[in-house]
């Protein structure tokens, strides 16, 4: 598969009209705003910060043993546990399981490891039809679409979009856009399928190895539901997502919801210790490339991530291009520093995907330098050149002019005369430049700012 041509996904969902645009800018930065007032609550925010930042690093820098210690205590509490090292491993597991078990239909929570596997497709190919049991995953579905956010996976979505969509593919009313008469009929029509699911699988947001068990944190109960009703139970865990210690993890719970949506906790924290009376619970420990980035120096710290998506609500590029146009599982700033890792080649215009403005790392729970490692990343791409010639040599001049003061001053003047002389037609270009097009030139005022500085900087002394 080629590269990800970020721009042309971007202005898929950009130019199809103000509204998807408008409305996903809101929402996302509702959130962030939402997010702000929690962490201004707790008067420990930043403390908190600190030590789920320290416990995630003594973790990965330890996880062999704590890996070893969950499936140990995993395996007394009656869970088997496998190990897959990528993505195919994964997949044939899930699947020797299931069809073990003459499994025909699966009901599956959220998890980003299971899309990271494109593992429904695997499974469905085999025979084995899935439902998605959260509705925003749901809806995902229905749309032939990835994710578009790690927590809210329909944002980008209108309640039009998804009347339209219901009416297709369940026969609601398309006039209908009541988002509680859109969530009950999707209930209604999902629910007969819970039940007659011959198996559940779902994801795991923290494994403790001090004991063995697992959490699953949700708001719409859809994942206890996928775990409870079926005689099987699969959970799909990454190996970074081991903890040391139960007192461990207390840290991340206040942390996780209050980052990704503002609230205290999520209205379900499942913790799940073993198999319930006759049935069966298997666990399979996931890489899938997740050693190998452990081991580089400048993205190993990617791992700490707590799957919040608080960096996707505060930034100002995601905001305004959906997910959708990152085309990996993982979008966002912390798409940006997770999907090379995955293949650099394939993902390599990510990296320019944003302003820099370090937003994402401010709001990171567990201190994940985004920002840095953003930058690091396009540094990557021009040395491995990933970047096309024409990028690298404007960068390669950029640097000349910005590392040469008197060169810099030569090209600010012929640049800042010639944006006085040159008709619109050429300075905003919408052929030409793409950014012009929804954007104005500001009027050029009369001198520089390092004119003006000189002269008044005079008239100081």
């Amino acid at each position: 598969m080629g590269k990800v041509n970020v721009e042309k996904n971007a202005a898929k969902f950009i130019n199809q009209d103000d509204i998807h645009v408008t409305e996903h800018d809101k929402n996302l930065w509702n959130a962030r705003t939402k997010r702000d007032i929690a962490a201004s609550n707790i008067p420990e925010w930043e403390q908190l910060r600190d030590l789920a930042s320290a416990i995630k690093e003594h973790s990965l820098t330890h996880l062999d043993h704590y890996i070893e210690q969950f499936a140990t205590n995993a395996e007394k509490r009656g869970i088997k546990v496998h190990f897959a090292k990528d993505a195919a491993e994964h997949n044939a597991i899930a699947y020797e399981i299931l069809s073990s078990h003459n499994v025909k239909s699966l009901i599956k929570s959220k998890s980003m490891l299971q899309e990271e596997c494109e593992m429904t497709p695997y499974l469905e190919q085999r025979g084995i039809s899935v439902l998605e049991t959260d509705l925003g995953e749901r809806i995902q579905q229905l749309s032939d679409q990835m994710p578009s956010h790690i927590v809210m996976p329909a944002i980008h979505q209108t309640k039009e979009d998804v009347a339209k969509l219901f009416a297709e593919k369940i026969g609601t009313d398309p006039n209908n856009t009541d988002a509680a008469s859109l969530n009950e009929a999707m209930r209604n029509n999902a629910r007969p399928k819970f039940l007659a699911a011959d198996a559940g699988m779902t994801g795991g947001n923290f494994a403790i190895a001090e004991t063995g068990t697992f959490v699953v944190c949700t708001n719409e109960g859809n994942a206890d539901l996928t775990a409870s009703l079926p005689p099987l139970h699969i959970a799909s865990i990454g190996i970074e997502k081991i903890l040391p210690k139960v007192e461990d993890l207390g840290v991340f719970i206040r942390l996780l919801s209050r980052s990704a949506l503002g609230t205290p906790a999520t209205q379900y924290t499942s913790h799940f210790s073993g198999p319930r009376e006759g049935s069966e619970m298997h666990i399979i420990l996931t890489d899938n490339g997740r050693s190998a980035r452990l081991a580089l120096d400048k993205f190993w710290t990617s791992l700490k991530c707590i799957r919040c998506g608080a960096c996707m609500n505060t930034c100002p590029v995601y905001r305004r291009s959906s997910g959708l146009a990152y085309g990996a599982t993982y979008s966002g700033p912390i798409g940006i520093i997770i999907d090379p890792t995955f293949d650099a080649s394939k993902y390599s215009e990510l990296p320019f995907h944003s302003s820099l403005c370090g937003s994402c790392s401010e709001v990171c729970p567990v201190h994940i330098n985004i920002a840095e490692q953003i930058m690091d990343w396009r540094k990557e791409m021009m040395k491995n050149k990933e970047v096309d010639f024409s990028r690298r040599m404007a960068f390669k001049a950029a640097g000349i002019m910005l590392g040469n003061p008197k060169l810099f001053r030569a090209v600010e003047k012929v640049a800042y005369n010639a944006i006085n002389i040159l008709p619109k037609s050429i300075t905003e270009n919408k052929t030409l430049d793409p950014w012009a097009i929804h954007r104005d030139l500001p009027d050029v005022k009369k001198e520089t700012f390092r004119q003006w500085y000189i002269k008044n900087k005079k008239n100081e002394q």
